[in-house]
Parts: structure tokens; sequence; C-alpha cells
């Protein structure tokens, strides 16, 4: 026996919950899958478990795809605060961190209660431990084979997120699915990761893991500027995290960790003083850091005694310090998917595919990646707005 309905969305995450709720209160009759015993488990994960649910800040330059206009049609029309206006629906206290970072006060299990709460209250049914296996069409209709039965609807989005975080369930059924219905997939790698260093390099620093200081992280024309954190394989830390998702396999990227010290201030402290330049460094880097990235015959010397070019030298590698990378910690430890069901094929308007009328992909299955800080969230939301309110 097939089960009819209007809607099924394959998945319980931000896109998938989002998604269903909008589509729910156009009076569609939509079925969502979950193949977790719970929906939003990245979404309680996220933000140390506060989620951060969207970035005041965010705008399409946020964003990286092989189409970087595609997102704008969506993120104009379902904005931060159209999501801020349904998080304070639902009193839930919120606060801006650093760079226009939204986060809940207490738990992001608040977040997700409120998106069930949402699906609830618009008649969406939410089954849980599902499996979808395939996905047919025929003539006008889609039928959907999964674990605990097969359905039929006329629409169908894919919400099945991306490869980050494997312990959370996650797999390629999006790109299957998309593949199988003729769709190019932009090749999936890590993003918003710690990156691993050359070994000749690391080994040199590794001991050092767990110091971080400001920094303005650099690769080719694009740079970040937030905290650097050492680790024992590389280097992560905010700052890190968002070069990351530019940065090919093998690069070198640069650190200023400098940021806030002019070269003049820098000269000045070396020019007339009587004190080791070890002692000098000490004043803005942690002694063992200072031990690790100059000769111990330099730490010796005292700073008077350098010349103003020695200085000088000694300040562009504080501002330039080259990090030969040769990879990354990978999915387990990657925030988000890069990559994704092309955008060419896909209406930025509506999210449905120009291939086969009826389905739509939302969220971070598509190769749609936004920068660290709420920027995934709001991609979420206003992808799902986009789509729910276009389902016929």
């Amino acid at each position: 026996m097939i089960v009819e309905t209007d809607v099924i969305v394959v998945g319980g995450g931000a896109a998938g919950l989002f998604t269903a709720a909008i589509a729910g209160q156009k009076n569609k009759k939509v079925l969502l899958f979950e193949h977790n015993a719970t929906c939003g488990k990245k979404i309680r994960i996220s933000g140390g478990g506060r989620c951060n649910f969207t970035n005041i800040h965010t705008s399409p330059e946020n964003f990286i795809s092989q189409n970087p206009h595609f997102c704008r049609s969506a993120l104009k029309r379902y904005t931060p605060y159209d999501f801020i206006d349904l998080v304070e629906k639902y009193n839930i206290a919120y606060h801006e961190k650093t760079l226009g970072q939204l986060f809940c006060d207490h738990s992001a299990q608040e977040i997700i209660s409120m998106l069930e709460s949402e699906c609830t209250k618009n008649g969406v049914t939410i089954q849980t431990n599902v499996s979808v296996q395939n996905i047919e069409k025929i003539d006008d209709n889609f039928i959907v084979f999964t674990s605990e039965g097969d359905f039929k609807c006329k629409n169908v989005v894919i919400a099945s997120g991306g490869l980050s975080i494997p312990p959370l369930g996650t797999s390629d059924l999006g790109y299957t699915i998309a593949k199988k219905f003729g769709h190019k997939i932009i090749p999936c790698v890590p993003a918003l990761v710690p990156l691993v260093i050359d070994s000749s390099f690391s080994s040199k620093f590794s001991h050092l893991s767990g110091i971080s200081f400001d920094s303005i992280v650099s690769f080719e024309n694009v740079e970040f500027r937030e905290n650097t954190l050492i680790t024992h394989k590389g280097v992560s830390g905010p700052a890190i995290l968002q070069i990351s998702s530019y940065t090919p396999k093998e690069a070198t990227i640069e650190i200023n960790i400098v940021p806030e010290l002019s070269i003049e201030e820098f000269v000045e402290n070396f020019v007339h003083s009587a004190q080791r330049v070890k002692t000098i460094l000490q004043k803005f880097f942690p002694s063992r850091f200072v031990q690790s990235f100059i000769s111990e015959q330099l730490q010796e010397q005292v700073g008077s005694s350098l010349s103003i070019h020695s200085v000088e030298q000694l300040y562009s590698q504080l501002q330039q310090w080259k990090l030969p990378v040769v990879g990354t910690l990978g999915f387990a430890k990657a925030e988000v998917t890069k990559g994704g069901v092309s955008t060419k094929e896909l209406s930025s308007k509506t999210m449905e595919s120009n291939l086969v009328p009826g389905l739509f992909f939302v969220g971070e299955v598509v190769d749609v990646t936004g920068h660290l800080g709420g920027f995934n969230f709001q991609w979420a939301w206003s992808s799902g707005f986009a789509c729910g309110t276009a389902l016929q």
C-alpha cells in the first residue's frame, strides 16, 4: 500500500525542519523523514551547545559557491531579522557574542523545540528512524521508498545535509539522489576545519598546543581577523577555520601575529633597550612561543644591539609567518561541507530543480557554503523559506 501526501522532506536538520514548517503554513500535507532517532542533532551541538542561529551581518559576500550570486535572492527574501522575530515569538533569550553572531542564552535545544513546534502547529508529520532508500518519478508524482514503506507525493525536498561530523549520522544520500536525477555535484570537501601543517614544521611548534593569539590569516587575496590556535598537528581557531574554506589541500598561508602593532611601535621597543630580545618579545607572546619562533642566539642578544634593519626583519617575520599546509583534519572535524548540488541547475528563487519539476534542494546539500559565525544556519532558514513558500 502506498501512502499519499503533498510534500516529502528528506532530512530533519535545520533546513529540513524549517522548510517543512513553512510548507505546512500553505496548508500542504507535509511528511518529514529523519533517519536518526531525533531531529536537529547538528543544531544541538552547534555554538558549543548554544546554537549560533544567525548572524546580523549576513550578506552574499559571506558565502562561497561556484555561482556566487545564487544565494542573493533567498537571503534577501528571508533575512536574519525575520528569523530573530520567530525566536523572540518563542521567548528564547539570546545574545550577540562577537562579529554579529547570535547565540541562545541557554540551550540549542530551544531552537530545535521551536522548529518542531512550528512543524506541529502547521500540521507537519515528523517520522524519525526512517531511512530513504530510493526515489523514482512516475509521470507527475514521486515514489519515495523507505524502510517504513512506500510514499507518493507531488514534491520532494532534499534537506539531507553534507558529510561533516559523521558521528551525527551524515550520509551522501542527497548527492546520490541529485546524481540519479541528472544533477552535477561540485566536489565535496571539508570546510571550516582545522589545518594540518607539514610535519617537519609542526614538530617545531606542536609542543605549543593550546596557545592562541589575535591574528590576521591570509591566503592569496582572502584574509580573516580572528584568533589562531596552535594544535598538535597544525593550527585551528576561528581565523584558521575561515581560511580553510579557501585553501586547496596543499597551500602556504600567512599569519600576521602582530595585527595591532605598527612597525614604528615595534622598533621603539628595541632601540634603547638593555633587555634581551626574548624578554622584549615576551611582552607580546608567551615565552614558550618566543623560544620556538626565533633562534636561541637571537633570543640572548640585547635589544639595542640589533640594527634597525634586523628589527624590521624580525617584525616582518611576525607579520608574515608562513605555514605550509598539507591537509585538513577531514570531515570528522569539519563544521560544514563545501561543494554539493550545482546551483546552475537550481532556481535561485525557489530551490527547485531545473531538470526535474517538483524536486527541491535546500541547506548544506547545495553548493553554498557560509563563513563561520551563524551564516550556514541563515542559509538553512533562507533557502528553506524560498522552497517552502514555492511548493505547489
